[in-house]
């Protein structure tokens, strides 16, 4: 695969680069786009409880005839019910015996950190999950977890682009000085919601001088980061796509600064996040060039 791997803090291997089946595809019968996701090269499927179609997703984990080693299958605990039904409810579902990365959706999900923290550790010795980790955790919330965690989380995977990489910041170097991989979901946010930002320029300058397209040189900076992506799509071409981007000349030091300073101008609108345990409204508060003012729903990755 030509994004690699990368080697978590208990030892196990995770593909960098994973289709996720949230967004768009909540409730529905994903089966014949993750095969396609598959057969075109992604070995790493991310799912939820609260998507609601990890049924689908092990349908076509068992259609494509792979053997399990070749697989990696992440899915999350979203505190829909408990976290030992949810577990085994998710391994029914996909139709396996252990995922390979079971993840806290959000801190929000949680009744008490420390008591469901120790739910997950005693999955992964049962060995119904080979990592766990979490996902939308900030750094109060990485910190507070790290002083009680017996088995620290290997991941942490959270919304992650370029126009609130500088409010990350600190996020991401706890994470690499505790050697905790970040996943990003929803990276290419410059594109499909704020087109027109500043972003924009640097990123085409750069796609300009690669024979890429602004899509590849935005998962080329979330890989300049040492951060994983969690793409989606249902075309074939996004998904050649996307696993091209393994395959393009690293972006120049200069250019990632570009794409940095850009970002943290912020974006053409301002937009702010709310989470129940089951979902997330992102409100964004959108002005416009006839100040227009706007409110999308959006649910969590």
């Amino acid at each position: 695969m030509p994004f690699g791997t990368v080697t978590l803090n208990d030892g196990n291997v995770m593909p960098a680069i994973a289709f996720g089946t949230g967004s768009k595809w909540k409730g529905h019968d994903v089966t014949d786009y993750v095969l396609q996701a598959i057969e075109e090269g992604f070995s790493h499927i991310d799912t939820a409880q609260y998507y609601g179609n990890q049924d689908s997703v092990g349908a076509a984990i068992r259609e494509s005839a792979l053997n399990r080693s070749e697989l990696f299958v992440t899915t999350k605990w979203s505190g829909l019910t408990s976290i030992p039904d949810a577990i085994q409810e998710s391994l029914d579902k996909l139709g396996l015996k252990q995922v390979d990365l079971y993840l806290i959706h959000n801190p929000k999900a949680m009744n008490d950190l420390e008591s469901d923290w120790r739910s997950f550790e005693k999955i992964k010795e049962a060995g119904q999950a080979k990592s766990i980790g979490v996902s939308n955790f900030t750094l109060k919330d990485m910190q507070d977890l790290w002083k009680i965690a017996q088995v620290k989380p290997t991941v942490n995977q959270i919304y992650f682009h370029p126009y609130n990489y500088a409010e990350n910041k600190e996020l991401l170097e706890f994470c690499k000085e505790h050697n905790v991989v970040v996943e990003a979901y929803s990276s290419l946010t410059p594109i499909t919601t704020f087109p027109g930002g500043p972003v924009d320029k640097p990123v085409k300058a750069a796609a300009e001088r690669l024979s890429a397209t602004p899509t590849q040189v935005i998962l080329s900076w979330v890989k300049s980061k040492g951060v994983v992506t969690v793409t989606t799509s249902s075309t074939k071409e996004h998904l050649r796509e996307y696993l091209a981007v393994g395959d393009l000349p690293s972006l120049t030091e200069e250019e990632i600064a570009a794409i940095d300073e850009a970002g943290a101008k912020g974006p053409p609108k301002r937009f702010i996040r709310f989470w129940s345990p089951s979902f997330t409204f992102t409100c964004q508060a959108l002005t416009a060039a006839f100040g227009i003012w706007r409110l999308y729903v959006h649910f969590c990755a």
